[in-house]
């Protein structure tokens, strides 16, 4: 069996070990940071539905995510052939889907979901992809706390 190999990384949320073979390429990037390819997806704490995705080259480079679903439960992603070629998907349940999250300083209550430009995951192939929703139906920012119970 072979041994699970560990990296140092420094992220926002201080020093992390994490494994080499957690590493997410996106053969892209992502949206305004096309040159950086590697991330990592942490959890910022247990009871927490926000993770990070942490930039493994760049330490500064943290961007807050979660999983829509815990919020908008019909959120539907469309991906073309290219996409799915990109992602290496052979099985739906391959992909997970996180959008990137902004809550203002001092002002929570207005979070916000990014909804135009989900990021997804192979997490068996370990292989992301930002792919831009552009006539979704979805507002592109979606406040929580216009959410309906």
């Amino acid at each position: 069996m072979a041994r699970e190999r560990k990296q140092v990384i420094q992220t926002r949320l201080g020093e992390r070990e994490i494994s080499t073979d957690a590493i997410v390429y996106f053969p892209r990037g992502l949206v305004g940071l096309e040159d950086k390819r590697e991330y990592v997806l942490l959890q910022v704490r247990d009871d927490s539905p926000f993770m990070l995705l942490q930039c493994v080259t760049d330490p500064g480079l943290g961007l807050l995510v979660a999983d829509p679903y815990v919020f908008i439960k019909d959120y539907d992603v469309k991906l073309d052939k290219a996409e799915k070629k990109i992602l290496k998907l052979s099985n739906i349940r391959q992909l997970a889907v996180l959008v990137t999250v902004t809550i203002p300083q001092d002002k929570p209550e207005d979070t916000t979901l990014n909804l135009s430009g989900p990021i997804l995951v192979n997490t068996e192939e370990r292989v992301g992809l930002q792919a831009p929703q552009i006539e979704s139906g979805y507002p592109a920012w979606y406040r929580l706390s216009d959410k309906k119970e």
